[in-house]
């Protein structure tokens, strides 16, 4: 192999290099949370499709009507990371993201909901009871508002759980006055478990760019 050859190969393996560490561009930290490819919070980093963002060193997701959610934690190997349930606004039983429906996102981003979660939805109207969803006097709702300060204002008004699962919409958990006005979510919930042993957060996964 001459000279010349030899410069031509190293100069495309060169190339190929530059381009594969930019393609896989990681951000900064985010306050305390490092910030894996794919996801981006800038436009020099990461890759565009997987937005978050990082607003005072505190990193969030951003739902398709404008509400802000702070992300917990993540687990790149997974493609999964967990963001905090809004919180449900003292003295009522209204979550903080009722005026924008709840948990929404564009369904055409690489993001959906996992079915590693119990939805605890509250102050439902009567023909939530026709749903697929446990509204019994048992339902871990109950545990919620009887023994979390944040559920009191939920007493005594109609609520049930339910697991998130594959037939289910996996870009949403709404809510509406005459449906359901206010939900908390916890992360692999166990059968049997005291409320204070309860993970709280919303569980989103990612696809993985090709």
């Amino acid at each position: 192999m001459n000279t010349l050859v030899r410069m031509i190969i190293m100069f495309l393996f060169l190339i190929l290099v530059t381009h594969v560490s930019e393609a896989y561009n990681t951000c900064p930290k985010c306050g305390s949370i490092d910030v894996p490819y794919p996801l981006s919070t800038d436009d020099n980093c990461g890759d565009p499709r997987y937005k978050v963002y990082c607003n005072n060193g505190i990193l969030e997701f951003l739902s398709a009507r404008g509400f802000y959610y702070k992300i917990l934690s993540i687990n790149p190997s997974a493609y999964k990371f967990i963001i905090s349930p809004p919180p449900i606004q003292k003295d009522t039983c209204y979550s903080s993201d009722l005026s924008s429906g709840g948990l929404k996102f564009d369904e055409n981003l690489p993001f959906n909901i996992s079915t590693h979660n119990t939805v605890m939805l509250f102050n439902c109207s009567e023909h939530i009871i026709r749903s697929p969803l446990n509204c019994s006097s048992i339902s871990f709702c109950r545990q919620f508002e009887n023994n979390v300060e944040e559920g009191l204002g939920c007493k005594n008004t109609l609520c049930c759980h339910y697991l998130k699962d594959s037939a289910m919409t996996s870009h949403m958990i709404r809510l509406r006055v005459g449906g359901c006005t206010a939900y908390t979510s916890m992360v692999d919930m166990k059968l049997g478990s005291s409320f204070d042993s309860w993970t709280y957060g919303i569980e989103l996964q990612w696809v993985p760019p090709n």
